[in-house]
C-alpha cells in the first residue's frame, strides 16, 4: 500500500495536485474531509492524519452532542487513512485528488463508529452466505443560481419536468457533469430534469456497494464542484420547500448467487429478500431517511414512499420491484428503496438494507401480493385491510421502529447505535422549537 500510495503521489504531484481530500460521511450524511499535502499521502497510507472523534456525535448543524455515554467528553482522537485504491483526481477541482478514508484508533485498530467498516462487514456476511450484492443510487438535487437562498423564488431552470428545453441554460453545468463524471471514474446511467423545482436528477451505475457508497460520496464532491464553476449552487436536502417535490436518493440492490440474480424469481429467496425489506422498512427508513426534514418529505402523493408496501414499477411504493425483461436482459431485476435521502450515511443506508434482505432470505418470511395503487387515496379501513400501515413520520417513531427491530439495529453495534441516537435526539431538540418552514430553510445548504 506504501507503494502503491508513493507511487500515485508522484504522479498527482508531477501533474499539478497539491493535496487529496480524505473523506468520509458522518451520521447526518453530511460529508467531512480532511486535506493532506500530496508529499503526505505516503505517510497517510500508512499512519493516517488526526481527527477528533466527536465527529460521530456532531449533529446536522454542527453541534456536538455529549448525549452519548461512549462519547461523552471531548476527549479522544482517531486516525483516518485514506483507502488508496479508491484515490482519484478531481476533474473539477484539478489540483486537488479525492479517496475515502476509513476510521481507525490511534492503535490502529478498527473503530466501531466507523460506517465503511460496518458495510464492509455485512458485504463480508453476505460471501460467507454465497451472496454477492450490486447496489446504485439514483440522486436527485436542486439547482440555483450562486448567490440564492431561496431556491423556489430563484430556481436554477424553469421546466418543464423531464424537458431537454429546462436544462438549455444549464448546458455548460450539464456538460462539465458528464465529462467530470467520466474523468473521476464515474459511471451515468442517464441523467435528466426532474418533477420538482429546478431538480435535476442522474443515475449512478450499479457496482460492489462498498464502492457504490464511495461513489455517492465522491458524486456530491464532482456535482458541487461542477456547479461552482458555472456560477451555480446545488441543494441534495430531502426538501427544498414544504410545498415541493423532495431529493430522494432512491438505493438499487440485487442479490446473486453463484452469478444468478436471485431477483429474477420472486418464487424463492428473491422474494424472501424483498420480504425482508418490507418487513423491517419502518426500522430501515430510521437509517435512510433520518433527518426531520426526511420525514417531512415521505408524504403520500409525492413518490416518496409514505406507506409501508411493496409494487411491481409503482412509484409510490416505498420498495419498486423493477423485474427483468428480455429487452433489459436477464439479471436486471432489482429493488428501488424510495425513502432514501441525502441525509442518510451511505455505508450505513446499505449496511442495514443487505442485512434486511439476508435476514429474508434466511427467515423466509410471507411476502404479501403487490400493490399497484397509492394507498394514500385509500380509506384507514382499506389501509388496515390490507395490512398497509404509515411509516414513522417522527424522529421518536422512527428510534422506536429501530429499537424495536434487532435486526437493523444490531448492524450498527452499541457503540455506533448510541451514538447515532444521540444525533438524532440533537436534531429533534433542535427542530422542536422551530416550524416546518424553517427547519426546511436550515437544510438546505447542508447537503
Amino acid at each position: 500500500m506504501t507503494k502503491a500510495a508513493s507511487a500515485a503521489a508522484k504522479d498527482f504531484a508531477a501533474a499539478g495536485v497539491g493535496g487529496v481530500h480524505l473523506a468520509w460521511a458522518d451520521n447526518n450524511g453530511i460529508p467531512r474531509s480532511r486535506i493532506v499535502p500530496i508529499a503526505g499521502l505516503a505517510d497517510a497510507a500508512v499512519r493516517g492524519v488526526g481527527a477528533t472523534s466527536l465527529f460521530a456525535v456532531f449533529d446536522s448543524h454542527d453541534a456536538i452532542t455529549y448525549g452519548h455515554a461512549g462519547l461523552a467528553t471531548p476527549s479522544g482522537d482517531i486516525r483516518l487513512v485514506p483507502v488508496v485504491e479508491r484515490l482519484r483526481r478531481l476533474a473539477g477541482q484539478p489540483a486537488l485528488a479525492w479517496a475515502p478514508a476509513r476510521q481507525l484508533t490511534r492503535d490502529g485498530e478498527p473503530w466501531p463508529y466507523c460506517q465503511r467498516a460496518v458495510l464492509e462487514a455485512q458485504v463480508a456476511e453476505g460471501a460467507r452466505r454465497g451472496l454477492e450484492f450490486r447496489a446504485g443510487y439514483e440522486l436527485e438535487f436542486a439547482v440555483a443560481p450562486a448567490g440564492s437562498t431561496d431556491i423556489v423564488t430563484t430556481p436554477g431552470h424553469p421546466g418543464p419536468a423531464y424537458s431537454p428545453h429546462a436544462l438549455v441554460r444549464l448546458d455548460g453545468f450539464i456538460a462539465a457533469l458528464l465529462h467530470d463524471f467520466a474523468a473521476n471514474g464515474l459511471r451515468i446511467g442517464q441523467l435528466h430534469a426532474e418533477y420538482g423545482v429546478a431538480q435535476v436528477e442522474l443515475s449512478l451505475a450499479a457496482t460492489d456497494p462498498v464502492a457504490a457508497a464511495d461513489d455517492q460520496l465522491l458524486a456530491r464532491q464532482t456535482i458541487h464542484a461542477a456547479a461552482h464553476a458555472h456560477g451555480l449552487v446545488v441543494s441534495f436536502a430531502p426538501l427544498i420547500g414544504l410545498g415541493s417535490a423532495g431529493n430522494g436518493w432512491h438505493l438499487h440492490t440485487s442479490v446473486h448467487r453463484k452469478g444468478r440474480n436471485l431477483l429474477d424469481d420472486l418464487g424463492g429467496d428473491g422474494a424472501g429478500y424483498l420480504a425482508g425489506l418490507l418487513r423491517d422498512l419502518p426500522a430501515l427508513t430510521a437509517i435512510t431517511a433520518p433527518s426531520v426534514p426526511s420525514t417531512l418529505r415521505l408524504r403520500p402523493g409525492y413518490f416518496a414512499g409514505a406507506y409501508a408496501f411493496w409494487g411491481v414499477e409503482n412509484r409510490e411504493a416505498p420498495l419498486r420491484y423493477v423485474p427483468g425483461s428480455p429487452l433489459l436482459g436477464a439479471g436486471h431485476a432489482n429493488v428501488e428503496l424510495k425513502t432514501s435521502d441525502a441525509s442518510a450515511n451511505p455505508y450505513l443506508a446499505l449496511a442495514v438494507v443487505l442485512a434486511a434482505g439476508m435476514a429474508g432470505i434466511e427467515d423466509a418470511p410471507a411476502l404479501p401480493e403487490p400493490i399497484g395503487e397509492d394507498p394514500g387515496g385509500w380509506t384507514a379501513g382499506e389501509r388496515e385491510t390490507r395490512g398497509v400501515r404509515r411509516l414513522p413520520a417522527d424522529t421518536a417513531e422512527q428510534d422506536a421502529a429501530l429499537l424495536a427491530t434487532p435486526r437493523i439495529a444490531g448492524v450498527l453495534g452499541d457503540d455506533l447505535l448510541g451514538a447515532f441516537r444521540a444525533v438524532r435526539a440533537s436534531d429533534a431538540a433542535w427542530a422542536a422549537e422551530r416550524a416546518p418552514g424553517e427547519i426546511v430553510a436550515a437544510h438546505l445548504w447542508r447537503y
